[in-house]
C-alpha cells in the first residue's frame, strides 16, 4: 500500500509542470498521512484541468454516515472496477495526485519496519493515479475524497514492499484525466508497475513513522541521520500537530 508521500514543488512548478488552470498556495509537506487534505487533480465539467484539495479516503457519495466507513486511501487496480466503493469513480472520476516521492516500509528479519523514500530515477515528479467522489452531508455540505491506486511493485521496489503506487507519465495523464472521452478499457493498460531502473529508493529515519513528525530532515538518507536528526544542523527538525481532517 501508500501510506504516506511527500509534496515539495513549489506552487507555480506545480502549476505549469501539471498544466493546471488554476494554481494551489500550499507549503512543501514531508509526511502527509491519511485523512489530510491533499492537492488532487481532475478535468471539471468545462474541461479544465483543476487543482482541489481533497480528503485523502475515499468516501463514495452513497455513504450515509462517513465516520461508520471503512477508511479507503488506496485502490488495488485489479478489483477497482468491480468494487462498489470505487467503480462509478473509475469510470467518471479518475483524477492524479502530485508527488515528490513516497514512503514505504520494508519488514526486516527481526520483525522491524525499515521506511524508504521513494522517488523517480530521474528526480522528476510523480503523478499518482487516483479517484476521487464527493459527500454530500445532511446540512449540504459538500467534501471532496480521493484514494490512490496501486498495483503490484515493480523490480526496483519489490524488496521493500509488494504493492506501489500506480504512476501515469506524459500523455497517460491527459489520457486518464478524461472521463468523457476515454472509457476506462482504454486507460486500464497504463496502470501497471513500473519497469526496471526507473524507480530510486533510499532508508530514511523513523521519525516518518509518525504523522506528528514533518520537515525536509525526513526525506534525508538514514545514514546521514544521528539521533532523528540531519548532520546539516541548518536542517532543523520540525515537529507540529497532525493536520487531519476532523469533518468525519
Amino acid at each position: 500500500m501508500c501510506g504516506r508521500y511527500a509534496v515539495t514543488l513549489p506552487d507555480e512548478a506545480m502549476r505549469q509542470i501539471f498544466a493546471t488552470d488554476n494554481l494551489i498556495q500550499s507549503v512543501p509537506r514531508y509526511n502527509i498521512a491519511p485523512t489530510q487534505p491533499v492537492i488532487a487533480i481532475w478535468v471539471d465539467d468545462a474541461m479544465r484541468r483543476t487543482a482541489k484539495l481533497a480528503r485523502w479516503g475515499l468516501v463514495p457519495g452513497w455513504v450515509k454516515d462517513p465516520r461508520e466507513f471503512p477508511l479507503l486511501i488506496n485502490a488495488r487496480a485489479e478489483t477497482m472496477a468491480t468494487k462498489p466503493a470505487f467503480r462509478d469513480s473509475v469510470k467518471h472520476k479518475r483524477c492524479i495526485l502530485p508527488a515528490s516521492g513516497y514512503y514505504e516500509w520494508q519488514t526486516l528479519p527481526n520483525g522491524k519496519k525499515q521506511p524508504y523514500y521513494i522517488t523517480l530515477k530521474d528526480n522528476q515528479p510523480l503523478a499518482l493515479a487516483g479517484l476521487y467522489s464527493s459527500w454530500m452531508g445532511p446540512d449540504g455540505e459538500e467534501i471532496d475524497t480521493v484514494a490512490t491506486i496501486t498495483v503490484p511493485a515493480g523490480p526496483d521496489v519489490a524488496h521493500i514492499h509488494d504493492r506501489m503506487p500506480a504512476l501515469m507519465q506524459g500523455s497517460q495523464i491527459d489520457l486518464w484525466l478524461d472521463t468523457k472521452n476515454m472509457r476506462f478499457a482504454e486507460v486500464e493498460p497504463f496502470v501497471v508497475p513500473q519497469l526496471e531502473g526507473i524507480m530510486a529508493f533510499h532508508p530514511v529515519s523513523t521519525r516518518v513513522n509518525s504523522a506528528a513528525n514533518e520537515g525536509p530532515d525526513l526525506i534525508v538518507p538514514a545514514s546521514e541521520v544521528i539521533d532523528g536528526a540531519a548532520r546539516d544542523k541548518s536542517m532543523k527538525v520540525k515537529t507540529k500537530k497532525s493536520s487531519q481532517l476532523d469533518l468525519f
